[in-house]
């Protein structure tokens, strides 16, 4: 489905409080643009916080003044203007402070959810919904202006949020509905009917909360977005030049001035709440201050003065949406964990990772971006991310592990972990990288207030298990009220003989008896507190390698995929490879699972794979993906493909795609060309198994110059069709229901075939009449060779020779030789087809059925028609142009009937003749008409597209499959009952599925005419793939084609329309000798 239109973002910004993190975070949003998420145009800024604790107000007003900074440079200003945010969407995000769960912040922790509609795969962090959110639900339809996002929440929209921007001006804030309980720790809106702000409340007082309480019973809260105006924007700009607010940003930090702290709600925004008085305002506090900066009441009170002076004339208001949800990410590990589970849920949630033993993990439990080889047990209520474990491994309940790999999960042999939170980190101390590891209870707290525990007990407790005493922990004179959890030297980050493992945390769990082996380790080891920890962190390293085992999981999940024949798209994590450079061990993987498979269908899906690579790398530029794939360079690999040797032809293709690939876009594509004529190569033997269905009898052989003449009606399609085409009648199965017809009263395909003395083969091709065709004569194997180049004259006949055992083209014997020695003498061949070219009827398939029918007969062999439809499928696969089996089905069995084939290989068709009412073949006859659309249909890059979308397994593409099957049966339903409305039905739906799956494959000329036509028909589509040909129509009154020429000829621009009387024929493909007459 396609997303909506969402906002064309001018600037996105980013806020982070590192300076060494800018860098990181920047290539993060390049990143995301990469994938599509963020417009292509939009400029990306990560921009540092002026100070660590500058507050969210500040960090506002300085990337405020950054993004206006960038624009006023790029419309050629020398100075900042504000005239350049009259046309600009600008949102700015803000990281906010540490994450004791992640080390790169609330915005990148990643979430147990997947998105199946992603043009490129890729993990879903927080950040990601809230751009999704910003961009496709609350944004759309603002005016230009800025939006301010925090990243410290879970936010939940629904996709029409229903916020209207009439007449809209001033600032607005998004309140999403929360409990009054939830409230009475977080911020409150107290608003009017109208919207507009009274009061603004954080942590309020049980009268205060109620006072909000709306008709639902909840309050709006404090949800961390608002947007401003431009206008109001430009005053909150015009505060940056005067002291103290200067202080906010990098340029006045830049000149000297004292830092100052501000909060976006509860200074900037509650400076504009109706309700609030300019005395109160002044005096009041926000929250992020805290009790112990009573120094900077005076400072801030100046600020709050500046900001009543710029801002209290603004209106704010509120859009209350009521069906959505806020959840701040606190720093509890159980809210933590039960964010990322889903407790009632009967299995555990898997996102972005591959399990060995999936019956290990509990309900209620989360895996998210992991590698987990051999036993991993898994309790309720935990969660792994980003790590690659190899088991025995035992985890209980309530855990959350982080940033583990396959080495380090030795050190969790053994144990059983309950209710902990164990997380590896990347470090750079003193500019050198490294590790550590830190261990928490997951009923810990992070807060300075109250006595506080560790691994879930008491420091009392925790100090007489461990021998750990407080002086290893804190300075001496650290205050008791400091000591906590946040503060604390627990965690070693350098040995001074080894490297650092979990076990240097893992051991306060349960100390051994070591003598005190583990205490002096961890005593002798360099420790950090939490808080000393976090600057440390390299984020950098931290993304690196979470992406990195992303794409090592994914690499397992492309090959599970392919070999398990699973209907899973590749082609997000086939984008994803490409972007963000690392196609190369993709490549090696699709070669591997290519030359290892058993199956040509899973051997050619992968080279499929390789070719979409190929293309992704291309970018766009270099051509169309559908061209010709006959480069004498590729021949080798083609040669070892054709003999079977799969392992040698994978090699082969790589060395020459090694070769084509570092020239650019233009070979890449034609690289790309030959992988899917490898893939070609691997269908052909897939479809020849075919051939094992084709048997003949041996007969009298006809007397020299006596013809044997095949006359054939033409094959109307009603249902079901590309469910034929190979490989999908092999993996899929296919099912499609076929009328054979003649067309104005006549069988317009047909051939005829003799034996003549003269040791040549005589080709004729075109008209009945024997002066209208066109003669090729062969008189040596060389004039056979370009039997598989299909449009060389006369090659489906040629095709014919070989695929009847008539003619081998890789004997010693020469031509001649071999037909005097089997036949004394060589053959005529003659075929026709009354139908113009790419008349969607099923022409060449039916002119090979008669071709190959003819052929045996002439050489004394009996074939029937099943095996008949069996040796075209071989004939079309020798003669490469591929092809299914609908249209043998439809023209050389008679009626009405419907054809399967299993999705199993060997290739076998098994067709049903459908038995309809007395009486209804006429009914179809008198209500069933052609319309020449005057168009040629041209199918070859319509099947190339539709293999391609195959076997990428788009999800439309293989959910329509399904449904053209589906749709066979019910059609066939419709026959038996003898309703015309509900055949009119089959076909108008069956058009929509064929549009589906060939994009394209409706020309407006042909739109135009169906337009017309649809008052008068019950149901229509065109005949065959479609983007030509003939059309095909149930109409509603019978014998309508004098009322339908009429219709048409008055109807300005359709062309050389042209209406043919239908009906069913009832014969299906005829056989008859008839007399000698004089050899051409």
């Amino acid at each position: 489905m396609e997303q909506p239109k969402g906002v064309d973002w001018t600037v996105v910004i980013l806020t982070c409080q590192y300076k060494d993190s800018v860098q990181v975070f920047q290539r993060e949003l390049e990143v995301r643009q990469k994938r599509e998420q963020i417009p292509a145009g939009t400029l990306l800024l990560a921009v540092e916080d002026p100070e660590i604790r500058v507050g969210s107000g500040g960090a506002t007003l300085n990337a405020l003044l950054v993004a206006a900074e960038h624009l006023s440079a790029r419309a050629g200003f020398t100075v900042v203007t504000s005239d350049v945010l009259h046309s600009a969407w600008i949102l700015i995000l803000h990281m906010g402070r540490d994450f004791p769960f992640d080390d790169c912040g609330r915005a990148f922790t990643c979430l147990a959810v997947e998105d199946p509609q992603a043009p490129v795969e890729a993990l879903v962090c927080n950040l990601d919904c809230l751009l999704d959110i910003m961009t496709y639900r609350l944004g759309p339809g603002c005016p230009p202006g800025v939006w301010v996002c925090s990243t410290d929440m879970l936010l939940s929209v629904p996709p029409n949020p229903g916020i209207s921007w009439d007449g809209f001006r001033g600032a607005r804030v998004i309140a999403l509905p929360g409990s009054p309980a939830y409230a009475q720790k977080h911020g409150v809106y107290l608003a009017d009917s109208q919207g507009f702000v009274l009061d603004i409340y954080y942590q309020g007082t049980e009268a205060e909360i109620q006072r909000c309480v709306g008709p639902d019973g909840r309050v709006p809260l404090v949800s961390g977005v608002v947007f401003f105006s431009v206008e109001t924007a430009e005053h909150l700009l015009a505060t940056h030049v005067t002291p103290p607010l200067d202080a906010c940003t990098y340029m006045g930090l830049d000149s000297g001035a004292r830092p100052v702290q501000l909060s976006l709600f509860f200074d900037i925004l509650l400076c504009m709440a109706q309700n609030v008085s300019r005395e109160d305002f002044l005096v009041g506090r926000p929250p992020e201050l805290g009790q112990r900066d009573a120094d900077v009441a005076g400072y801030l009170q100046s600020a709050r003065a500046q900001l009543w002076r710029e801002l209290r004339d603004q209106p704010l208001t509120m859009a209350y949406v009521p069906n959505g949800s806020y959840s701040y990410m606190t720093s509890s590990a159980s809210e933590f964990l039960h964010s990322l589970t889903l407790p009632g849920v009967p299995k555990a949630q898997i996102v972005h990772s591959q399990v060995e033993e999936l019956q290990l993990l509990a309900a209620g439990s989360s895996v998210v971006s992991c590698l987990l080889e051999g036993p991993v047990w898994l309790g309720p209520g935990s969660v792994l991310q980003h790590c690659h474990l190899q088991g025995p491994v035992h985890i209980g309940a309530g855990c959350f592990l982080s940033g583990l790999d396959m080495a380090q999960s030795r050190a969790l042999h053994g144990l059983e972990l309950h209710d902990l939170v164990l997380q590896g980190h990347h470090m750079r101390l003193h500019g050198s990288p490294g590790r550590a590891f830190t261990l928490v209870g997951r009923l810990d707290s992070w807060k300075r207030q109250g006595a506080g525990t560790y691994l879930n007990m008491s420091w009392r407790e925790f100090f007489k298990r461990t021998g750990i005493r407080d002086w290893d922990l804190w300075d001496p004179d650290t205050p008791p009220e400091e000591r906590c959890l946040l503060s604390a030297r627990l965690f070693p980050v350098l040995h001074p003989s080894r490297a650092l493992g979990p076990q240097d945390v893992l051991w306060m769990l349960d100390p051994q008896e070591d003598g005190g082996e583990a205490l002096r380790a961890w005593r002798t080891s360099w420790r950090l507190s939490w808080e000393q920890l976090q600057p440390c962190v390299d984020r950098a390293a931290t993304l690196a390698s979470r992406r990195d085992l992303f794409f090592r999981q994914a690499l397992q999940k492309a090959r599970h995929v392919l070999e398990a024949r699973q209907d899973l798209s590749l082609r997000p994590l086939i984008r994803a490879a490409v972007r963000e450079g690392c196609p190369g061990p993709l490549l090696a993987t699709l070669d591997q699972v290519a030359a290892g498979a058993g199956d040509p269908g899973v051997a050619a899906r992968a080279l499929a794979c390789v070719a979409d690579v190929l293309g992704c790398m291309a970018e766009g530029h270099g051509g169309l993906r559908s061209g010709p794939a006959a480069n004498p360079e590729w021949m080798r690999p083609f040669s070892y493909l054709e003999r079977g040797d799969l392992a040698g032809g994978v090699e082969a293709l790589a060395q020459e795609r090694d070769k084509w690939g570092t020239f650019g876009p233009a070979l890449l594509v034609r690289a790309a060309r030959h992988y899917e004529g490898a893939g070609q190569i691997l269908i052909r033997q897939a479809v020849k198994s075919a051939q094992r269905f084709v048997s003949t009898e041996p007969v009298e052989r006809p007397a020299p110059g006596q013809w044997v003449v095949a006359d054939c009606p033409a094959r109307v399609d009603f249902s079901g069709g590309w469910s034929d085409t190979p490989p999908l009648a092999y993996e899929l199965g296919g099912a499609v229901l076929g009328l054979a017809v003649r067309v104005d009263g006549r069988r317009p395909i047909g051939a005829r075939a003799r034996r003549i003395p003269e040791p040549v083969l005589w080709l004729a091709v075109g008209s009945r009449q024997d002066e209208m065709a066109v003669w090729i004569p062969c008189r040596s194997l060389e004039d056979v060779q370009d039997y598989c180049q299909p449009h060389a004259p006369g090659a489906l006949l040629k095709a014919a020779f070989i695929c009847a055992g008539i003619v081998s083209v890789h004997s010693e014997l020469p031509l001649s030789e071999q037909l005097l020695r089997t036949f004394g003498g060589g053959f005529e061949l003659h075929t026709w087809s009354e139908l113009p070219h790419g008349s969607g009827l099923g022409t060449s398939s039916i002119l090979a059925g008669a071709a190959l029918a003819a052929l045996q007969r002439a050489a004394g062999r009996a074939v029937g028609t099943e095996a008949l439809i069996h040796a075209v499928l071989h004939l079309e696969q020798v003669l490469t142009t591929g092809g299914g089996w609908q249209d043998q089905v439809g023209g050389l069995m008679p009626g009405i009937k419907v054809g399967r084939s299993r999705a199993q290989l060997p290739l076998k068709v098994e067709v049903e003749e459908i038995t309809v009412p007395e009486g209804f073949v006429q009914k179809v006859n008198d209500h069933l008409l052609l319309v020449y659309t005057g168009k040629t249909r041209l199918a070859r890059n319509l099947l190339q597209d539709v293999l391609r979308s195959w076997y990428a397994r788009l999800p439309a593409v293989v959910q329509n499959a399904h449904n053209l099957v589906r749709q066979t049966e019910q059609c066939a339903e419709a026959f038996r009952q003898g309703s015309l409305p509900l055949l009119g039905q089959c076909l108008t739906s069956y058009w929509e599925q064929k549009k589906l799956m060939a994009p394209g494959c409706e020309p407006l000329a042909v739109r135009r005419l169906m337009d017309v036509l649809v008052p008068h028909v019950h149901g229509q589509s065109l005949a065959g793939a479609g983007g030509g040909g003939f059309l095909y129509l149930l109409t509603k009154e019978p014998r309508q084609k004098e009322a339908l020429e009429a219709v048409l000829a008055k109807t300005e621009g359709l062309g050389n329309c042209s209406v043919h009387l239908v009906e069913v024929d009832t014969q299906g493909l005829s056989l008859k000798l008839l007399g000698s007459e004089a050899s051409t």
